[in-house]
């Protein structure tokens, strides 16, 4: 399970460089793996998760926007928005993830990289996309 946790540290660093660079998110992905020592073991999860929010990201992003209250998604930093991608994605679109792993996970990046109010707010999309999604 912890190579899953580093393939996703890896794939939130590729969404923050196209949410700061903007460009093709699927060519920012393989620069990344071309150019940095990213584990062998990490690349395919990593992979999975960037492609599952390039192939859907107007459909990710309607249900962040869905479970946002009072907010909009542009006016989230970038880095908040990188990780509701993540995590949206992998609820969405990956049924052999519980999507309380997806939140925990979520949060342990918010923690990492996000601001001190990061975790809560993340936390709180998440779970208002969880209920929302348990009840469609």
């Amino acid at each position: 399970m912890r190579e899953r946790s580093r393939a996703r540290e890896w794939a939130l660093k590729v969404l923050y460089a196209w949410e700061t660079r903007g460009g093709d998110l699927l060519r920012i992905l393989e620069e990344f793996m071309f150019r940095r020592r990213i584990g062998t073991e990490r690349q395919p999860y990593m992979r999975r998760l960037v492609e599952a929010v390039a192939a859907d990201v107007a459909g990710v992003d309607r249900e962040i926007q869905a479970s946002l209250t009072n907010w909009r998604l542009e006016r989230l930093s970038a880095i908040d928005r990188a990780i509701l991608r993540l995590a949206a994605a992998e609820m969405i679109h990956f049924e052999d993830i519980p999507p309380r792993v997806s939140i925990q996970e979520a949060l342990a990046l918010a923690e990492k990289y996000g601001t001190d109010q990061s975790p809560r707010f993340v936390n709180g999309v998440l779970d208002a996309l969880m209920r929302r999604l348990d009840g469609a």
